[in-house]
């Protein structure tokens, strides 16, 4: 049986003072402001004796980060024993040791830079893997538990809340956000997500992912390789993410504000069983800060 996990297990911690800076500077009408804004760190990333990549982060997760990254790069595979985990914050790396032996020098020189933040990077052979993914295609997706996520994630306490300039994804069960993770990037979290489900042995069965940054195809390729069939975005569509999501067979819903949101693959798995007139728009209060960012980032 599929155990039960609570709502929000994990969740941002915004008053976190290693995840934020205080900083001065004036506004439009020249008076002196203080904010708050997002750290940005580097973390280069060891798969045993080999340097895979160097990613920009918050900082925090950082061995989920890692797990997670190499997982969904399809670098550290479901059987592999992980011996070791070393994090050397003095030299900003970590260090993931397997049981196998592991060579991806010819792999390491395909390198493709996504359209995410934080200067994104996956590996041409990832690719190659989406033929041999089979998505769940008994999966459904109800319109009750869009509007119910959107609300509960909105109104949680966040990072982004608390500086912006920051991107979330969500590991969502039915009406349920179970995982939530943020960084400067939106590969970076759903990275953090996979790591953590490896590590705790939680499974894509009946699970959705929520993300505020775009549905490029990037994103559908991390979801895709964790087994995710349904993926959810408050904001828009790249033609790629679409072109993959409907040749992998995934739900991709996008512009989920409020009462209204877009379906352009996977249709076919939505429910329809809440009356959108019923269902409020978005507040202030609810809303996330720079909406037109959010389509932009």
């Amino acid at each position: 049986m599929t155990r039960q996990l609570s709502e929000f297990l994990v969740a941002p911690d915004p008053q976190n003072p290693a995840l934020t800076e205080t900083v001065q500077g004036i506004d439009h009408d020249g008076r002196p402001v203080e904010t708050k804004v997002p750290v940005e760190r580097p973390l280069t990333l060891y798969l045993n004796g080999q340097e895979i990549v160097t990613m920009m982060t918050i900082g925090d997760h950082p061995e989920y980060l890692a797990l997670g990254y190499l997982a969904n790069q399809r670098m550290l595979m479901p059987e592999d024993e992980v011996t070791e985990i070393n994090l050397e914050p003095e030299i900003e790396t970590i260090v993931v040791r397997t049981a196998r032996r592991t060579d991806y020098e010819e792999r390491l020189k395909k390198k493709i830079q996504t359209s995410g933040c934080a200067m994104g990077t996956v590996f041409g052979n990832m690719m190659d893997s989406l033929e041999t993914i089979s998505l769940d295609p008994q999966a459904e997706l109800r319109t009750s538990w869009i509007y119910a996520l959107s609300k509960k994630i909105n109104l949680r306490p966040s990072l982004y809340l608390e500086a912006g300039a920051i991107h979330g994804c969500v590991l969502c069960e039915e009406d349920r956000p179970l995982i939530y993770m943020e960084d400067v990037g939106r590969h970076n979290a759903i990275d953090k997500i996979a790591g953590y489900m490896r590590v705790h042995g939680i499974t894509a069965a009946g699970k959705t992912m929520y993300t505020t940054g775009r549905l490029t195809s990037e994103m559908v390729i991390k979801t895709a390789q964790m087994g995710i069939p349904i993926l959810i975005s408050r904001s828009g569509f790249t033609a790629w993410g679409v072109q993959l999501a409907r040749q992998i067979g995934m739900t991709l819903i996008g512009r989920a504000k409020g009462k209204r949101f877009v379906a352009l693959a996977g249709a076919e798995r939505l429910r329809f069983d809440a009356d959108p007139a019923a269902v409020a728009e978005e507040g202030a209060k609810s809303q996330r800060k720079g909406g037109r960012d959010d389509e932009a980032a």
